[in-house]
Parts: structure tokens; sequence; C-alpha cells
């Protein structure tokens, strides 16, 4: 659940759309999350310099829509997210798969996968993707952490 002293950078998440298939019994989800701009202030400067244009990169929030599926019958979900801040300058989207274990029907496999593109900043391209991608990294790291937290609390 968020906001969450868990991940201080989300700051609000809002459902935008929810509707089940009466057929599957499936649950779909469409969230927008607020997230604070973590890009450091220096490479905001650069950025902002680089491709001619002020404040693109200064803005206090960034955007990221949440799309999942949720199957309780085959006790599985998808989830796929994408940022909505600067389209026009890179590309952020991850991939989640959480399912129930061949190896143990009480444990969850889950798998994820990244993608990161920058564009139209010149030589600062591969320095925002290097961010991107170490910042992404800590963030699954710390999104185990936290569900491994409220799966204890929860399950005891």
């Amino acid at each position: 659940q968020y906001p969450s002293p868990m991940e201080k950078h989300v700051t609000a998440v809002e459902t935008v759309e929810e509707k089940t298939d009466l057929s599957t019994g499936i649950i779909y989800r469409r969230r927008i999350a607020t997230c604070q701009n973590v890009i450091p202030e220096i490479l905001r400067k650069s950025y902002d310099s680089s491709i001619s244009q002020v404040s693109v990169l200064k803005v206090p929030n960034i955007y990221l829509e949440e799309e999942s599926w949720l199957n309780m019958q085959k006790r599985n979900m998808a989830m796929k997210t994408h940022c909505l801040t600067w389209t026009q300058y890179a590309s952020l989207s991850e991939e989640s798969v959480f399912r129930e274990s061949l190896e143990n029907p009480n444990w969850t496999d889950f798998t994820q996968k990244g993608r990161i593109s920058v564009t139209g900043a010149g030589l600062l391209n591969c320095v925002l993707e290097a961010f991107a991608q170490s910042f992404l990294k800590q963030g699954v790291k710390k999104g185990i952490k936290i569900m491994e937290t409220l799966l204890q609390e929860q399950c005891g």
C-alpha cells in the first residue's frame, strides 16, 4: 500500500480503472503512481543545458502507469509499468510476474524484466541511462525486501 514509510519515493497511487472479467475471474487494475523525482540536481542541470530546454527534468514528481492482471484461480499476477513523464526523451518500462512455484505451492516465483532508453540528450544519454539502471536495480532489491516484510507481518 502506498504511500508507505518503506518506500518514501512513492507519494501517492490512484486506481483509475478496475474491472473483473466475469468469464475468467481475472481482475484488471490500472493505477497511476506519483513518485518523487530522484534524478540528482547535477544531472538535471547538465541534461537541460544539453538539449537547450529549461526545466525538462526539474519537475518535482514523475508519474508511472501500472497495469495488473490478477488470476486467483491460477494463482498468478502479471504487472506492466511504464513512465508517463518525459516520454519524448526517455522510455522506462517494467514487467513482473508472480506465480505459484512448481516446487512448492506455498512459494511464489517472481520474475521481472525492465527496459530503459534515453534519447535526445546527446552525450548525457549514457549517463542518464546508467543512473536509471542503477536506481531501478536498487528499487528491485528494496521491493523484494518490502514484500518479504509485508508477508512476514501478514503470515506471522
